[in-house]
Parts: structure tokens; C-alpha cells; sequence
């Protein structure tokens, strides 16, 4: 299939969940490929030829033209949109399992769907490890948010077999959606996990934990109402996801529920009855769904690690959770604490405290000198747990760990990810337990700094204009006069202060553009200086997204209006060495694309620079299926073949392009 620059892709991993339920005399019961059939019947899921209302409402003049054509009728001949229809656009896909098995399907679903498993051929490529192409579905083309242009998104469906009630979701299952995420890695732009809620937490925070340097967007959403009710709320939220997965790139494992998208390791499941099922007490949402689409940039995590993306597989099933209540002994402590248990999420009262009985520390006290690692949460749903009581230190003082504003879910899950690293020792393990590795945990707040005075305010702005001029200004001649502007003059014209808001205000629409010169002259101070600028900004309580122009991204991922294209785009381009390293350590995004769809990669590998392309293959970066299957890479190895330039053909192999077993090309 075609890859366009104004469409993205997406997988969905269907795990199961009420979302694609039916109902039947057992209650609500998962029916295999009936979600893939109801969302490709829908226009708002499927418009592979662009004929809906959603795709031509963007104009009075587009309705009409719609209208007339005949095309709104409710049904329209030569449409055929139903699996198997030829020339059915697909997209390849991998699975550690066996992908399209109808051993489970009732015979209405296998005739409906017989044509596509026929032609679909599964494929064993390597040890545990299927390869086949699966039907893409399309959305209607919408606005990009930000943005003039439209996109639409690719998305194919990966369902299990079989569907999994979350009930019945266990640590394999964590460990084969992650391992699904890294075989079709570098094949898809973002990821949309589907789940069912009830323990939709623990599999959002795992996934969190075991997608070690994610680069790309990671969403799990489900529904409380299945999509085959009248009224639901499972179109609202997989739309959501797909919209965000799609036109946003938010490199953390996230979930979408109730137009709010949260940080996958800080939520936890509120209701069984509410549409608004899940809460983050302690951490605010990633993204606010309404009318607009509210990034929360400053929130979101940067990789700032030179390291690529790889998915861990291995967690230690021996760890539980024990739930202090009044009156509970000794023995009911040891009993838990008794082998094979290597770890304990303990669920303190309040702030962190316990019982002070002499058993009960002593239990915990052994079992912590026996190398078993605890750690202590609160009960509450808001707040932390602290040593402010002595009820609290004696804890501490037994050896247990404070696990800080952490979700019952997340130490659970982070602590079983830690205790499977073979190389962590137990101190080392409760070390790492206080440490927010994935954003999981509040630090310590620092002190707050002074309010900024009217000279910092001026003075900071005045830096700013200083290095905007020095770098969009030639040299300048020593003869031509200059016009110098005295302390008194300005002072006789008794100049207003400027607010800190309306500092923020000026630098967020300067500093873009100023990142942008910085970096095509590779001036690393001027660079340094918009970074700590925007560092300053943030920390003195004004930040991005509070000011009139939001930074996608941040600073380090700015835009250029015309192009697209991020800073790092730029440095790529230009060989820019010194500003690539400072932007991947400032948390730039690998996996942008600009314009015309290309990434920093496929710039610096064109352009001939070895050493960028390394540092960015290192930092994860991976050129994908659209820049081979367009032709791009492929006509430029095919002139540097045929130049005899084995040089550039080295590049492009260090880049991710290897000759495939038939003479063509294909990305490693």
C-alpha cells in the first residue's frame, strides 16, 4: 500500500474487552472479527475512497458538490467496501502468533471474512514470528489540529485469538502486546492497544515499564458500553485514540478514556459505572479533549537517551500486594511474606504509617533482611506517603521503601519489571523504586524560585531580541554609522515593565524561529540559549502551554511553518553534528516526519552524512516503510549503485536498508 505524507498509520491490537462484546444468554461475550466488520461498515472508521460526509463537509461548496453526486445516497453501487473486494489496500503485519486462525469462528463471521483469510497467506519468518498482510481500513480526511492541511490514518487490526476478557489478562499477555509493539515497530507511526478496564491500569503501567526509550505514541482505550449497543461510548473513545495516535507524537504509553488522555502509570480504574471510568489524582491529563485538542506539552515525556527503542520480556510473577488494616498480626504478615514472594507492595494508612505492634514491624524487618523488597503506598486515592510520623519511620527505619504518589497498579507492576532484571541486586532494586522512571512518581519539590522582578523581566527579553538579531543579521560592516539608544533617552520615555505573561508571550513566538537559525548555523550557544530560555520560562510558573502560542512538542520540537520540519530535520540536513547531539539530548523526536513526509534520518543518510546517521540510529531512529516504499530510498541506492559510489551505499545500509533475498531492498 501507497504511504502518503498526509496519512499516517496505526496498529490496533485488539486484545479483547467489553468494547467489541455482543450480548448473549451468558451476558456480554466477545465475538471474533465483529469489531473489524462493524468499523469498516461505519464512514467515520472506513472511507477508503473519500465519498462520505465526513470527508467532504469541510466546505458549504464540498457539501453541495457531495450532495449532488449521488454519493449520499445510503447506499451506493460499486462501493464495496466488504472484506475480500479487490484491490483492497493492506497493510504487512507481524505477531509472535499465528495471525488470522478461524478455528473459533462462527460460521455468519467465516463467510464474511473467508476471502480475505484465503488470500492471506501467514508466514513463519523467524522463530516465533508471523508475518502476513492485513486489511487496512481508512478514516475520512480531517484537519490536522495546528495545522492548514488534512490527513487521513491507515489503520490495520490485529485481533486476538482468542479475545481476552481483561479479567483474564496476566503478565504474558503484557509482555506479547509489547513484544507485538516491537516486531511492527518501525512499521507503524503509533500504537492503539484495545482492552478491556477492568485492569486496562495494570496493563497500561506495565506496557509503561517494559517499552524501555519508547519514541512513538502508545494508546489503550476500551469502552463501558460495547460498540454493538445503540448508545455507547466506544466510538468516542477508539475514534479519540486513533485521532491522537495519528496526528500527535506523544512517546509514552498512555490512556484514552472520556476525551482525557492520561499517563499510563498514573491512572486507575474510579468506577465500573461511569463513563468517566478512570482517574489521575496525583498527575494532571496528557491531553484535554473538546472542542480543541490540548496538548499538555510541558507534561509529556522527551527521550533524552541515546538508546533504541527494544521491549523487555522477562517480569517476576513473585510479587503481590498487602493491604494493611487494624488489628492484622504478625502471623498474617509472615504467611505473605513466605517464599517464593521476592516482593511486596505494602498499602500503608495515610502518609505511610503502620501499626507499631512488634510482630508486624519484626515480620516486615526479616523479610526485608531476607532480601525481599517492600514498598510502601498509600491508601488514600491523592497523596504520598511520607516519614513525617513516627508510625511512618519505623517502617522506613525496618527497611521498606517509600514508593512516593505511585498507583497500587504502577509498584505492582514496577516492581515486578525490576525484580526481573537479572543484574539488579535488592538494594539496587529499592534504590530504583524511588526514582521516577517513567514519570511514575512525584520527586521531591524543589523551592520554588523568587518572583521575577521588572529587570529580569526586561533583562531576559532584551537577551532574547540580542540573539535574535546576532543570528538573523549578516556581519555587520564596522563603517556604517549606528544609531545607539542611551539609558537617559529611555528612561525620559519612561518605558512601561512588561509582565512576566507578556515576557512569555514575546519569547514563545520568537523562540521557534530563533531555534530554527540557531540550528541551521549550527550556532550551539544560540541553541543552548533558546533551551534554557524555554527551561526558564517553564520552571517560573509561565509556561507553553499557557501563552497564545503553544510549542508542539516543546521548544527542541518546533516547527518551521512552511516545512514541517523539526530543528532536528534541519541539523540533519545541514550536518549539523553538534546541534544533533544537543537536540537528542534536549528530548528531540527521531520519528517526526516534516512536509513531505521524511524524517531527520532519511535527510542526513541523503545528504551523505555518516556520522548523524549513526547517532540517530542509535537514538532509535528508523526510516520506516514510507520513505522505501515510495521509491525514495531505492532510486537514491540505485544511483549510488550504479555511480559505483560505495560510500553512499554504506550510508544507507548503516541508515537501515539491507538487499533482500529477491535483489530489492527492504528496511532491517
Amino acid at each position: 500500500m501507497e504511504t502518503r505524507s498526509d496519512e499516517a498509520r496505526v496498529l490496533v491490537i485488539y486484545t479483547g474487552g467489553t468494547i467489541g462484546m455482543l450480548v448473549s444468554s451468558r451476558g456480554y461475550v466477545p465475538e471474533p472479527y465483529f469489531l473489524t466488520d462493524t468499523l469498516r461498515s461505519q464512514k467515520r472508521f472506513h472511507d477508503p475512497l473519500q465519498d462520505s460526509l465526513f470527508s467532504n463537509a469541510a466546505s458549504v461548496e464540498g457539501y453541495r458538490e457531495w450532495s449532488y453526486s449521488g454519493k449520499s445516497t445510503p447506499i451506493s453501487l460499486g462501493n464495496d467496501t466488504t472484506p475480500g473486494a479487490s484491490n483492497e489496500p493492506t497493510l504487512l503485519v507481524r505477531s509472535c502468533r499465528p495471525i488470522g486462525s478461524t478455528g473459533t469462528l462462527s460460521p455468519s463471521i467465516f463467510s464474511q471474512i473467508q476471502d480475505v483469510i484465503e488470500k492471506t497467506e501467514c508466514r513463519n519468518v523467524a522463530g516465533g514470528v508471523y508475518e502476513t498482510r492485513l486489511p487496512s481500513l481508512v478514516t475520512p480526511r480531517s484537519v490536522v489540529p495546528g495545522h492548514g492541511h488534512t490527513k487521513r490514518i491507515c489503520y490495520a487490526i490485529l485481533e486476538w485469538n482468542p479475545l481476552l476478557d481483561s479479567s483474564n489478562m496476566e503478565m504474558d499477555d503484557w509482555i506479547r502486546i509489547a513484544t507485538e509493539i516491537e516486531l511492527n515497530y518501525t512499521s507503524f507511526d503509533a500504537f492503539v492497544v484495545l482492552h478491556g478496564t477492568d485492569t486496562m491500569s495494570y496493563t497500561s503501567s506495565a506496557l509503561s515499564f517494559l517499552l524501555e526509550d519508547l519514541g512513538k505514541t502508545v494508546i489503550l482505550t476500551g469502552a463501558q458500553i460495547p460498540l454493538s449497543q445503540l448508545r455507547n461510548d466506544a466510538v468516542d473513545n477508539l475514534l479519540g485514540a486513533l485521532s491522537i495516535a495519528g496526528n500527535y507524537t506523544i512517546p509514552e504509553c498512555s490512556l484514552y478514556f472520556n476525551h482525557t488522555l492520561y499517563r499510563g502509570n498514573r491512572v486507575s480504574k474510579a468506577s465500573s459505572y461511569d463513563l468517566n471510568a478512570f482517574h489521575s489524582p496525583n498527575f494532571p491529563p496528557l491531553v484535554n479533549v473538546g472542542i480543541d485538542i490540548v496538548v499538555n506539552w510541558n507534561d509529556v515525556l522527551r527521550q533524552t537517551s541515546l538508546r533504541r527503542f527494544r521491549a523487555c520480556k522477562e517480569m517476576s510473577p513473585y510479587v503481590a500486594t498487602l493491604r494493611l488494616f487494624p488489628g492484622m498480626t504478625g502471623a498474617t504478615a509472615r504467611a505473605f511474606l513466605a517464599p517464593p514472594t521476592r516482593g511486596i507492595v505494602l498499602e500503608t494508612f495515610g502518609a505511610g504509617n503502620a501499626s507499631q505492634r512488634p510482630d508486624i514491624l519484626a515480620a516486615f524487618k526479616d523479610a526485608c533482611d531476607r532480601g525481599i523488597v517492600i514498598i510502601a503506598i498509600s491508601q488514600c486515592v491523592k497523596g504520598s506517603v511520607s516519614g513525617d510520623y513516627e508510625t511512618g519511620q519505623t517502617l522506613i527505619q525496618a527497611g521498606v521503601v517509600p514508593g512516593g504518589d505511585m498507583t497500587p497498579e504502577c509498584a505492582l507492576t514496577k516492581l515486578s519489571y525490576l525484580l526481573a532484571k537479572p543484574k539488579l541486586t535488592a538494594a539496587e532494586v529499592r534504590s530504583l523504586i524511588s526514582l521516577p522512571l517513567r514519570g511514575e512518581l512525584t520527586p521531591p519539590v524543589p523551592s520554588l524560585p523568587a518572583a521575577p522582578s521588572s529587570n529580569d523581566v526586561n533583562t531576559d527579553l532584551s537577551g532574547l531580541l540580542s540573539q535574535f538579531v546576532r543570528l538573523s543579521s549578516s556581519p555587520r560592516k564596522t563603517d556604517i554609522p549606528q544609531i545607539v539608544i542611551g539609558e537617559e533617552a529611555q528612561d525620559a520615555a519612561a518605558p512601561w515593565s512588561r509582565t512576566a505573561a507578556e515576557r512569555a508571550s514575546t519569547e514563545a513566538a520568537l523562540l521557534p524561529f530563533l531555534v530554527h537559525l540557531a540550528v541551521a548555523q549550527d550556532d550551539v550557544e544560540g541553541l543552548e540559549f533558546c533551551l534554557t530560555s524555554a527551561a526558564t520560562a517553564s520552571c517560573s510558573g509561565v509556561t507553553e502551554g499557557t501563552t497564545e502560542i503553544v510549542v508542539r512538542g516543546g521548544i527542541v520540537n518546533c516547527l518551521d511553518a512552511g516545512s514541517a520540519r523539526s530543528p532536528l530535520h534541519v541539523a540533519a540536513l545541514k550536518g549539523n553534528m553538534r546541534c544533533v547531539e544537543k537536540l537528542l539530548e534536549s528530548g528531540a523526536l527521531v520519528h517526526l516526519r516534516d512536509g513531505l513526509g521524511h524524517t531527520a534520518l532519511y535527510y542526513a543518510a541523503r545528504q551523505g552524512h555518516a556520522g548523524i546517521v549513526d547517532t540517530l540510529v542509535s537514538a532509535g531512529a528508523n526510516l520506516g516503510g514510507m520513505e522505501n516504499e515510495t521509491g525514495y530510498v531505492g532510486l537514491a541506492v540505485q544511483n549510488a549503485i550504479h555511480a559505483g559510489n560505495g560510500a553512499v551505499v554504506e550510508i544507507w545500509r548503516r541508515a537501515g536498508v539491507k538487499r533482500g533475498g529477491g535483489g530489492g531492498l527492504v528496511l532491517s
